[in-house]
């Protein structure tokens, strides 16, 4: 488990490799993340974008930004949390990620970069 807090939003991720949908032969390493965001402040907060720098060791680094994540842009009230899973595929088995949430501070109209800490991608086949 992984986590860090960055304005009083606590960002927490749970990466599982998913030996059910991978395939080694193919070079097809899916790897799901559980994210979980808690809002440790005051304020309420609004998830509006996401950005995720992805590791594939021999692959070199890929970005993905968008809208939201899972097709949402949450508001967490302070105290209250947002969980979500997602999924990603490595083709060498080993990496890593790391990313932001774009948040807004639903009071004050702030703006808020808030870290996804860096965490591992290690499959299960290579580790053996």
């Amino acid at each position: 488990m992984f986590s860090t807090i960055s304005f009083n939003i606590k960002v927490t991720v749970l990466p599982v490799y998913d030996f059910k949908n991978s395939f080694p032969s193919e070079n097809r390493f899916v790897f799901r993340y559980n994210i979980s965001i808690e809002n440790l402040g005051k304020d309420p907060i609004q998830l509006l974008r996401r950005k995720w720098m992805i590791y594939d060791l021999g692959f070199g680094f890929s970005e993905v930004a968008g809208e939201g994540v899972i097709g949402l842009t949450p508001e967490i009230l302070p105290g209250g949390d947002f969980t979500y899973f997602s999924n990603v595929m490595l083709r060498s088995g080993v990496g890593n990620m790391q990313g932001t949430f774009y948040c807004k501070n639903l009071l004050t109209q702030e703006n808020l970069e808030i870290e996804v800490p860096k965490f591992s991608l290690l499959s299960e086949v290579l580790s053996n």
